[in-house]
């Protein structure tokens, strides 16, 4: 793959803090990409030299902060048509999590956008990476109402923008605040960030047999849920990678229906922030920028080889 575009996640920041090589080895991050076929092997039968693509990879491989790299063809989709390289790279790792949270991970029924439900999705930070993907895609293939959680005035208008119905502040109880808009529980809960405080209040505002997902380690118990009969479920992209399922091909699949999406017009990139060209310096600011905890959406950086176009 000749890499054309990639952006940075929060796995890249988790994995470079906690997972150090040994000198004199280096470890290569990048788990979002976008960039032109170079070559493929003999038993590729999905792409040829020359197409252009989008994926996320896997993280017990090499990442792509270079200029080639080499995946799995069934992690791989066309990128959309109607975006540029960079737009694209944006995409791969959040959508493929959002998408496994709805439709694998809590089972939610896709339905045509505007058919009525009565059930509800709170989706904590919203505005990052994962949660504006996943906010476009419940409110364009379910009938779910949702409902994002922002703490700045620019994080709640880019939330409604996605397609949110309400957002609440989660500064303050998410029990009371959704009460106020007339949900004294919701049926589903997108844990995207997780803090120890938020737990209780987690399953406060899920209905008896509700289901919260997780994406980060949340140091729990299980007995908390217990009363409610609530469903846990937690949230890994690169399991299938990881552990080479039976399913991979999956992530082509989505990929490919998000790409249809987006050309569409339905699904829109979630790139907020360019990075510039991708080198060491502008690679540790986007990690940086990453780390803050106030990113609308995502950052991207063009890939090395833009330097010599």
């Amino acid at each position: 793959m000749s890499v054309r575009a990639v952006a940075v996640n929060p796995a890249d920041v988790k994995v470079r803090a906690y997972e150090q090589p040994t000198a004199p080895d280096a470890k290569i991050l990048g788990w979002d990409v976008a960039g032109v076929v170079a070559a493929v092997g003999r038993e590729v039968t999905l792409f040829t030299p020359g197409d252009e693509v989008f994926y996320a990879g896997a993280v017990d491989r090499p990442g792509a902060n270079a200029e080639l790299h080499a995946v799995d063809e069934r992690l791989v989709a066309k990128k959309p048509k109607s975006l540029s390289f960079l737009e694209a790279a944006a995409l791969p790792l959040t959508a493929i999590t959002a998408w496994e949270i709805l439709f694998e991970r809590m089972r939610v029924a896709r339905a045509p956008a505007g058919q009525d439900s009565p059930k509800t999705i709170l989706v904590l930070a919203a505005a990052g990476g994962v949660g504006s993907i996943l906010v476009q895609l419940a409110r364009r293939l379910t009938p779910l109402t949702i409902i994002g959680t922002a703490s700045r005035a620019e994080s709640a208008d880019f939330v409604r923008a996605m397609g949110a119905h309400h957002v609440v502040d989660h500064r303050r109880p998410l029990k009371e605040t959704c009460g106020e808009l007339g949900f004294p529980g919701v049926d589903y809960v997108a844990a995207l960030t997780t803090t120890p405080e938020n737990l209780p209040q987690i399953i406060e505002v899920l209905k008896p047999q509700g289901h919260v997902t997780f994406i980060d380690n949340p140091d729990i118990g299980v007995l908390p849920f217990k009363p409610k009969s609530l469903t846990v479920s937690l949230e890994m992209m690169f399991t299938r990678s990881l552990f080479q399922t039976d399913d991979m091909i999956e992530q082509h699949r989505l990929l490919t229906e998000v790409a249809a999406l987006v050309d569409q017009g339905q699904v829109r990139t979630t790139l907020t922030e360019r990075g510039g060209v991708l080198t060491a310096t502008s690679l540790a600011a986007a990690h940086r920028r990453v780390e803050s905890g106030t990113m609308l959406g995502k950052i991207a950086l063009d890939g090395m080889t833009t330097r010599e176009e």
